[in-house]
């Protein structure tokens, strides 16, 4: 090798080290893929002023819905590979990996999970038109006319998808998967009696639930919601053992230097365990999730291999 050479190379490597050392030197961009009002975006919009604080740098949030949710994916998935745009997601990452293959983006390896956030349940909802007041209810509806209910969610390959398939397979139903493209869009498409029931996040459904426009089942985690405290959980209301949370996490394109995806980890970390931080996730009926950076790559693979199960037993051809 060269001495020229040499010298290109550890200059290289001198402008990487040192990029990562002063990371972040610009402005950050949190991109979510839900829309406003969503759980992402929701404690996107908490965290970022605290890391703006810590950083020195401004930290904003922008929303990019549709295609199923999968658009905020894909334009991480382009972005330059720095750290300064990081993808807020849920369980929805993983669970795509598992079901869709036409994707932009490989939701596994196009992207490097950086660190949990927060978990919660989803809540179990049917169309006030459909009559149907109770988890026993639906259970019965369903198999008086199999096959013949419909379901809806954000999107084939979200959380609220897999959620219900989840459910419908513990539950031993069979209904019609309708996505929307977006969570307001599956909403409304429940409220207007186009779909029966749905799985959503709490945030979305409650103002619909709190209006009588939907009626509350169950919710999808072994404890209630304190948002929700009147709602049974779907054990306690005849699918025993039923546990299924939406969870949310940050994802940067994968190549980041991993000296930045160290102190992402660190410093998000450090943001939610802050007291006021706390105090809001329980206020808001969420626990935060406590992993390493390691961990929390073993645990985005763990739910993406859960999720092939789920689709393997209900018997979904991956799109």
């Amino acid at each position: 090798m060269s001495a020229r050479i040499a010298f290109g190379l550890l200059s290289l490597l001198a402008g990487m080290l040192q990029g990562s050392e002063d990371y972040p030197s610009k402005p950050v961009r949190i991109i979510e893929p839900f829309g406003a009002g969503g759980g992402p975006d929701l404690i996107s919009r908490v965290i970022s002023p605290k890391l703006t604080e810590l950083w020195g740098q401004p930290v904003t949030v922008e929303n990019h819905p549709g295609a199923g949710s999968t658009a905020a994916p894909a334009l991480v998935s382009k972005s330059p590979a720095d750290g300064y745009t990081l993808l807020v997601n849920t369980s929805a990452q993983p669970y795509s990996a598992a079901l869709l293959k036409n994707l932009p983006y490989d939701p596994l390896n196009d992207f490097i999970p950086v660190a949990p956030l927060t978990s919660q349940p989803y809540v179990l909802v049917a169309s006030t038109s459909s009559g149907i007041t109770s988890v026993r209810d639906l259970i019965a509806a369903a198999r008086a006319k199999p096959g013949e209910l419909r379901f809806g969610s954000a999107g084939i390959g979200t959380g609220t998808h897999l959620g219900a398939e989840n459910f419908n397979l513990e539950a031993g139903i069979k209904a019609v998967h309708m996505p929307g493209d977006t969570m307001p869009k599956a909403i409304a498409d429940t409220v207007g009696g186009r779909t029966t029931y749905l799985i959503s996040p709490v945030s979305y459904a409650e103002a619909d639930i709190r209006a009588g426009r939907l009626r509350a089942l169950g919710v999808t985690t072994k404890r209630r919601s304190p948002l929700l405290p009147e709602v049974p959980t779907i054990a306690e209301a005849g699918v025993a053992e039923f546990d299924d949370p939406i969870w949310y996490g940050v994802w940067v394109h994968a190549g980041t230097p991993a000296e930045v995806v160290d102190k992402l980890a660190t410093d998000i970390a450090r943001v939610l365990a802050a007291p006021d931080i706390r105090d809001w996730l329980a206020k808001h009926g969420a626990d935060p999730m406590r992993m390493t950076q390691p961990e929390f790559a073993r645990f985005v693979q763990s739910e993406s291999e859960s999720a092939a199960r789920i689709i393997k037993a209900a018997g979904i051809k991956r799109q």
